[in-house]
Parts: C-alpha cells; sequence; structure tokens
C-alpha cells in the first residue's frame, strides 16, 4: 500500500454569540479547524486535525509513494518541517488513523492497549463571576464529571480566587478542582507579563488552602529555574507544557524538576509518534502524563486514545463550558460529538483508526480558502 495524496482543507464556523476565552483579551467569533485527509492507491483514508499545516507545502512528495506504515520515517521527517517551518502534526494522526485501519484495530490497542478509555475533567473556558462559575460547577456534578478545571486571568488573582472560594463552598467535595493560571504563554495581540515566582507562591498558597488538586502554567514556560523552585516550596502538583513545541524540551523540564503533571497535546507537538515517547519518560520519572486537548473534537480523540492506550493517569481534559464553548461548536467537522458517559468518562470504540466520522456536508459549509 502507497499514499497517493495528502489532502489538507480549512474550514470556519461562525460563532454567534462570540466565545470570550480566558486566555484571549479578543473575543472570538468564529473556530477554525483543518482537516488533514491521506490517501492511498487502495482506497483507504486516514483523517487528522489540528494546526494549520503551515509550511508544509512543497514537502508533500516527501511522503507520497511511501508505505503509510513506515510512521517513525515519517515521524522524523515531520519533525524537520516542524524545525525549518511549521507544526504539522496533524498529519501523524492521520497515519495513525490510517494504520488503525489497515490492520483493524483502534488506535488505543496499536498504542499499547492499556484501556479503551479515559476519566475525564470538564475544562471550562470563560471567566464568570463568582456565583455564575459555582452553578456551572454544580451543572458539571450534574452531567457526571468528577472534576473540574476553572479559569484564572480576571486581571487580579484575588478576584480569581473569590471565584474559586465560592465554587468550594457551593459544592464542597463533589468535585476535585484545578486551576489553570494561564501564565505559560501569550497570544499574538497579548503584551502583559506573566507572575513572577513570588506571585505564583502567594497564589498557590491559596490554592492550596482550596484544597487544589494542580495548579497549571503558573509561571513562564522558560522559566524552568522558578518552576522547579515553586515545586519545591509548595505542596501542590505543578503543571504545564501544552504549547511545548520540542520534545527535548520536555526531557529538560524533567531533569530540571520543574513539573509534576506533563501536558503536551498531540496536535501541536510530536504527534502521536512524539508524545509515545513523553508519556514513557513522564512513566519512568513517576509524573502524571495527561495531554492538553483544547482543539476540535478530532484532537480530544486523538489525545485519548494515546492516554488511554499508553499511560497511567489521573484525569484527562475535555473541552467544555456550555453555551459558550458547546459539543456542537467544539466538534462540528463531526458528525457525532466527542462526550462523556454518566461518570464523566470517554468510552472508546473498537472501530478501526481513531474511529471519526467527518460530516461531509457541515465541511462542504464551512470550507474556507
Amino acid at each position: 500500500m502507497k499514499i497517493t495524496r495528502i489532502e489538507i482543507t480549512h474550514h470556519r464556523l461562525k460563532l454567534a454569540p462570540p466565545f470570550h476565552a480566558a486566555w484571549d483579551s479578543t473575543p472570538r467569533t468564529s473556530f477554525d479547524a483543518t482537516i488533514v485527509r491521506v490517501h492511498t492507491d487502495e482506497g483507504l483514508v486516514g483523517i487528522g486535525s489540528g494546526d494549520l499545516m503551515l509550511g508544509f507545502a512543497g514537502h508533500e512528495h516527501l511522503f507520497i509513494g511511501w508505505d503509510p506504515l513506515l510512521i517513525e520515517r515519517h515521524y522524523r521527517v515531520l519533525s524537520h518541517i516542524n524545525f525549518h517551518y511549521g507544526r504539522c502534526w496533524p498529519l501523524d494522526l492521520a497515519l495513525w488513523d490510517l494504520a488503525g485501519k489497515i490492520t483493524g484495530q483502534p488506535c488505543w490497542k496499536l498504542l499499547g492497549g492499556l484501556s479503551h478509555r479515559v476519566r475525564t475533567y470538564a475544562s471550562s473556558g470563560t471567566l464568570r463571576d463568582p456565583a455564575a462559575m459555582a452553578d456551572t460547577a454544580e451543572r458539571f456534578i450534574a452531567r457526571g464529571f468528577p472534576a473540574m478545571k476553572i479559569r484564572f486571568q480576571r486581571g487580579d488573582w484575588r478576584d480569581d480566587i473569590r471565584a474559586l472560594e465560592a465554587v468550594r463552598a457551593r459544592i464542597g467535595d463533589k468535585l476535585v478542582l484545578m486551576v489553570d493560571c494561564n501564565q505559560g504563554w501569550r497570544l499574538p495581540a497579548d503584551t502583559y507579563a506573566p507572575w513572577t515566582l513570588k506571585d505564583a507562591v502567594t497564589v498557590g498558597r491559596e490554592l492550596e488552602r482550596l484544597g487544589v488538586y494542580w495548579m497549571e502554567e503558573p509561571l513562564h514556560r522558560g522559566d524552568r529555574a522558578s518552576m522547579a523552585a515553586l515545586r519545591q516550596t509548595l505542596d501542590i502538583r505543578i503543571a504545564g507544557g501544552e504549547m511545548t513545541r520540542e520534545l527535548y524540551e520536555f526531557r529538560d523540564l524533567i531533569s530540571a524538576g520543574a513539573l509534576d503533571v506533563l501536558q503536551p497535546d498531540a496536535t501541536l507537538v510530536g504527534g502521536i509518534t512524539g508524545l509515545r515517547r513523553v508519556a514513557l519518560m513522564a512513566q519512568e520519572h513517576n509524573l502524571v502524563f495527561t495531554p492538553h486537548s483544547w482543539g476540535n473534537g478530532l484532537g480530544v480523540v486523538a489525545n485519548a486514545h494515546l492516554a488511554a492506550g499508553l499511560a497511567d493517569f489521573s484525569y484527562f481534559e475535555f473541552p467544555y463550558d456550555p453555551p459558550e464553548w458547546s459539543l456542537d461548536r467544539r466538534d462540528f467537522p463531526l458528525v457525532t460529538p466527542c462526550d462523556v458517559d454518566a461518570d464523566g468518562w470517554i468510552n472508546l470504540s473498537d472501530a478501526p483508526g481513531m474511529g471519526f466520522e467527518l460530516d461531509e456536508e457541515r465541511l462542504k459549509a464551512t470550507k474556507i480558502g
């Protein structure tokens, strides 16, 4: 079997009302999705999604005519493209989906078969006043989620703490709570500085008082020394790495003792092939590996296959914050959104590959470029 064509399409869903993401000062009036299809001479097609595939144009010949199952070879080519141009890891996801279809196995089995499901936490995306945040937490409990992540970024961390206090007061211990401090990186238009180590220690002690499970992205992503110092100062778990670009940076984060929880996203760094390495590094150092998954449903499912098949972890990120971030918005490329069961688990099927079913009519209606 040979790869005959790599098809890349871009799609845009209009959002009305806009989505006010906690980590973005600009309200989002649309949500884009890039779909990658890898075609073969036997009619099988692998599907992936994630970044825009910037820089991939002109490199198609490095894959066309090759056996799609040479995944390690393809990963090395993609890693070189990543260095010189852009993040083209959706192609790796499509190759894994294709590998499952070729072998007749779901990807979670190909990746190790440890489990067919992941226990999720509801990952909120918007900033609400304290009472509204507590209302949201109660809705998550009613949906069966065992845990919830709350966003900070209200301008003053004291306001963030008040929202967290309101949630804890309302729900008690009914949910495990995580906090995303959103200090690790900025979008291009947002130029304000991240917290200092002293800021993070002060906030972290408040989070410990409120029984928070982990403190995510509390410092700039490159400040490994301060992350290590923070980790030694506080008892709370320190999490990060969602936007880390290179695999060797995870090695260095581990060596520096900077993190308890590693959160790379297969759509953004290394694909599934690369992140298998990170998952095993985390395991060998008794750290938690649980992928970031704030993309569309194809990315959520791909990261779930990786985590279920290979990793021991506590909670898996499930982006969900209706009405601003509903399943219909997040998973518009799919016929059936990726959802959780009554106990907050994503259950992966035995369908070959990732089990994606694209909504071709909706993709046709939302196609751009």
